[in-house]
């Protein structure tokens, strides 16, 4: 039978016993669930982040089954409960709390406050922009991981995570907008979603 000390020590021979204690207490706010952010929760669930802050309004539809961690039988499903009860079959003792809601800019403290991390994960320029500007503009302790650019077909390689200062970091080839490459495959959406998972990790094992 799995029990947390079996889960904990699993865990910490692979990352390390300081490193995973550090990885237990961090809180990390995923602010979109689509191709990026319901995979970045799966990678973050598994290094057994303690917390994780579910952000999203949207529900699981046949279109999202191709690149997002949605099962055919969750179709119609909140995606805030379908993903929550997908991390939980990984990790049943991760805390997760979720918010079925738009963010904005006149909510955005309200709910990812209490992170440590925030990882911006929209589909649409502007509310990536939003979310990027409000964090950094009003949460000084905070980083925040963000991504822009993982269409098409491109080279893996070119997939990258920038530095951009010393509270942002961008993941992304920065260029393939699926406006333009007209085509989102799951292989280099995942890749964006690792770079920004691991890169939350660096941070939280760096802290």
């Amino acid at each position: 039978m799995l029990t947390k000390q079996k889960w904990q020590e699993a865990l910490s021979r692979r990352h390390g016993r300081e490193t995973q204690n550090k990885f237990e207490n961090a809180t990390v706010a995923i602010c979109g669930l689509g191709g990026l952010g319901s995979n970045i929760a799966i990678s973050l669930a598994r290094a057994g982040v303690g917390t994780l802050i579910l952000i999203d309004f949207d529900k699981v539809d046949i279109t999202n089954l191709h690149r997002q961690q949605y099962k055919a039988s969750q179709i119609g499903m909140d995606k805030t409960d379908a993903l929550k009860e997908n991390l939980l079959e990984i990790n049943p003792f991760i805390n997760l709390i979720a918010y079925n809601v738009m963010l904005d800019e006149n909510n955005v403290f309200q709910y990812v406050k209490d992170a440590d991390i925030i990882c911006e994960a929209f589909d649409k320029a502007e509310n990536k922009a939003m979310l990027v500007n409000c964090v950094l503009d009003s949460f000084s302790d905070k980083k925040i991981v963000s991504s822009s650019g993982m269409a098409g077909f491109g080279d893996a390689n070119e997939i990258k995570t920038t530095r951009i200062n010393e509270r942002f970091y961008l993941c992304g080839d920065r260029k393939s907008d699926v406006n333009f490459c007209a085509s989102l495959v799951s292989a280099r959406v995942m890749l964006c979603a690792s770079h920004a998972a691991l890169k939350i990790l660096q941070i939280i094992k760096e802290t």
